[in-house]
């Protein structure tokens, strides 16, 4: 014999109207952080490629901010230029390191900040702005 269990004609199942505008609320919000997020993510993004070719153009550091401002301006890179990348020379090959922040205003009193960085380096160090810069 199997357990069945009775439905009973008045009763009603299911999310009620407040549940559902709560829900909507939520996912609302949600969409509204990755409308915002995600473009600043896809730049950062764009700008580990751009400090990674520069590296593998090579030359001075000059040419490398060079080349860093060209791979920017295809790619609609406004956030950091060639001349806010930190090259370090500790070793043979030249290490690029960038560190940026990015302000996103979400309301007209809520702002989200995101600290951004990334370097060359295998070791994964990044230099300082006022550390060694060639």
């Amino acid at each position: 014999m199997t357990h069945r269990e009775q439905v009973f004609p008045g009763k009603q199942q299911g999310l009620s109207l407040t549940a559902l505008i709560l829900v909507l609320m939520v996912f609302g919000l949600f969409a509204l952080l990755a409308i915002k997020i995600v473009p600043s993510f896809l730049e950062y993004r764009a700008v580990r490629d751009g400090v990674t070719r520069a590296k593998a153009a090579g030359g001075s550091s000059a040419e490398m901010q060079k080349t860093f401002d060209k791979f920017a301006e295809i790619n609609d890179i406004e956030t950091i230029r060639g001349r806010d990348l930190v090259i370090s020379r500790d070793s043979e090959t030249p290490e690029i390191s960038f560190a940026y922040e990015k302000r996103i205003p979400l309301t007209a009193r809520a702002t989200l900040v995101i600290d951004y960085d990334g370097t060359t380096d295998p070791r994964g160090v990044v230099a300082d702005k006022a550390g060694d810069a060639n």
